[in-house]
């Protein structure tokens, strides 16, 4: 072999390295700005989310529309726990900026009004916690609950309180496992 084909060799063996090296740095980049902007995958541990969410649930949680748009009453949102590291809540959103939430005989009350399309708790309350008292909402400000609502550590319980817009990650968006239940999480 000549030493001119042998420096082509090796200068075609380089390119190609890095061209490798290249799309993996590209790969890792868009995964990064997937996981940081777009959507992250979590899990449901625990009870409070019954019968729309179970234990062991994997989820998509996307989060991008609430740049775009205000969550909305119903809306299943995922927000970290913030006495437990890695530990993430998922609960709907119940109460909205500007409202007055109360938990009166164990039903919602927004605004002194019985919140009856509120289909979503499994049962009546039997623990109305900060709500037993009229929560009045700021700015930014959200009132959540689990829907398995006897079960479930919410904006009841002082230790997790009213959220804040930036205390939200995202929306659950896709069930990915169990696989029979895989698909697109409703939100109404």
């Amino acid at each position: 072999m000549t030493e001119k084909k042998k420096e082509q060799k090796q200068a075609s063996v380089f390119r190609e390295l890095l061209g490798w090296v290249i799309y993996i740095l590209i790969i890792v980049a868009l995964t990064y700005l997937i996981i940081t902007y777009v959507g992250q995958r979590t899990s449901v541990r625990g009870q409070s989310m019954e019968n729309t969410l179970q234990n062991g649930d994997q989820l998509i949680v996307e989060k991008l529309s609430y740049r775009f748009h205000d969550p909305e009453r119903f809306d299943i949102i995922v927000f970290p726990y913030e006495y437990e590291e890695d530990t993430y809540y998922i609960k709907r959103i119940i109460g909205l900026p500007g409202e007055t939430v109360q938990v009166k005989d164990g039903y919602v009350y927004i605004n002194g009004e019985l919140l009856e399309s509120d289909i979503y708790g499994a049962e009546v309350m039997e623990f109305g916690g900060i709500a037993s008292e009229p929560v009045i909402l700021g700015e930014n400000e959200y009132f959540v609950l689990g829907d398995n609502r006897n079960h479930s550590s919410d904006s009841r319980d002082p230790s997790v309180g009213v959220l804040t817009r930036d205390d939200l990650i995202g929306r659950a968006w896709v069930r990915i496992y169990p696989f029979k239940t895989m698909g697109v999480i409703k939100h109404e």
